[in-house]
């Protein structure tokens, strides 16, 4: 059986894609921090769009067991930050993604290949 944070990021991806995510990326932190084991981080073109992420996300790890522990950013929609524990999605515009660029601030994690996992 695989481990319940690689199902975690498995549905929020799914969670994502279906509402025509771009750009979404998966870093395995769980060797550089113990802050969780996946960043999940993935871009939207507008508020409504990055809302309707973070609402499909809630919903399908919440029916599936894994209820959100904290959510940061909800109503401005810039840098969304939905935290499961092992699992934290991180939801940005366009703007914001390339100010905080995380992805190269976590390249000590390792990029997970999505179409792999």
């Amino acid at each position: 059986m695989e481990n319940k944070s690689l199902e975690m990021a498995k549905l929020a991806i799914a969670a994502l894609e279906d509402k025509k995510a771009e750009d979404t990326k998966v870093i395995d932190i769980s060797e550089v921090s113990v802050l969780a084991d996946y960043f999940i981080i993935a871009g939207g073109s507008n508020r409504s769009q990055i809302q309707a992420m973070c609402d499909n996300v809630d919903e399908k790890l919440g029916r599936a067991g894994f209820p959100s522990k904290q959510t940061e950013g909800y109503d401005t929609a810039n840098w969304v930050l939905l935290d499961f524990g092992d699992v934290i999605v991180h939801i940005f515009d366009k703007e914001n993604r390339l100010l905080y660029d995380l992805e190269r601030i976590w390249r000590d994690g390792k990029q997970i290949d999505i179409e792999n996992m």
